[in-house]
């Protein structure tokens, strides 16, 4: 089995899942719809094309360091309301995570995910995460991140991408590891499988993750593909 790790490092990143009108909410960790928005930015996929391959992906993400939720507020000027009557002045909650950093993972297709690790490092379009304003403040593409691992596995032992410094001493601690997982497991649901990114047919279905704990990782050397 093979896999991809990509680092999400950036200042500021949003990752809403149930987001409606004047409440525009953040999960903890990136979504499966926001990581497969960024990959098509990567790969130059229309939002009219089919990501029915990329869907079949099966993704993981590594907490290595949580970050902190914050909230805009944003006032916006002139909207026009749904049912065409004089324009409004509408408000919105609008909420984020601050230094927050991510290890995601894909599993699947070898092929597909050799074409992506290839486009990581010369993508199409801008990635961003969640917001446009949010932009990587590292390289996603990690030099050894194409692995011939299961995907568990190669989260649980790649080396720590944002290791705790207290007072110049590295403190070892357990990372959350949110895993894609079979319906039978048990886990949580989340509705974040996007079925299409066009603008006119945008609809999401639920997938099952589970969460485990994994010690901070020591270094070691892995097998690229």
């Amino acid at each position: 089995m093979s896999c991809l790790l990509m680092q999400f490092v950036a200042p500021m990143q949003s990752w809403g899942s149930r987001s409606r009108f004047q409440e525009r909410d953040t999960e903890r960790e990136p979504t499966k719809s926001g990581v497969l928005g960024l990959v098509c930015a990567a790969i130059g996929r229309d939002r009219k094309e089919s990501i029915d391959d990329l869907v079949l992906l099966k993704m993981g993400v590594r907490v290595d360091m949580e970050g902190s939720v914050k909230a805009d507020f944003h006032t916006a000027m002139n909207v026009i309301k749904a049912d065409g009557s004089s324009p409004d002045t509408q408000t919105s909650s609008r909420f984020y995570l601050e230094d927050a950093v991510f290890l995601v993972g894909l599993e699947g297709d070898v092929t597909l995910l050799k074409n992506i690790e290839r486009k990581l490092k010369n993508p199409v379009w801008p990635m961003f995460f969640g917001r446009k304003s949010f932009v990587p403040g590292k390289p996603v593409y990690l030099t050894d991140g194409l692995l011939e691992e299961p995907l568990e596995l190669a989260l649980s032992s790649y080396p720590s991408i944002a290791p705790l410094i207290i007072h110049g001493l590295k403190e070892e601690k357990k990372l959350r590891l949110v895993l894609e997982c079979g319906d039978n497991e048990q886990g949580e649901r989340r509705q974040d499988v996007p079925v299409s990114f066009n603008h006119g047919y945008r609809r999401f279905i639920t997938r099952n993750v589970k969460t485990i704990w994994a010690q901070t990782p020591k270094q070691k050397d892995k097998k690229c593909i």
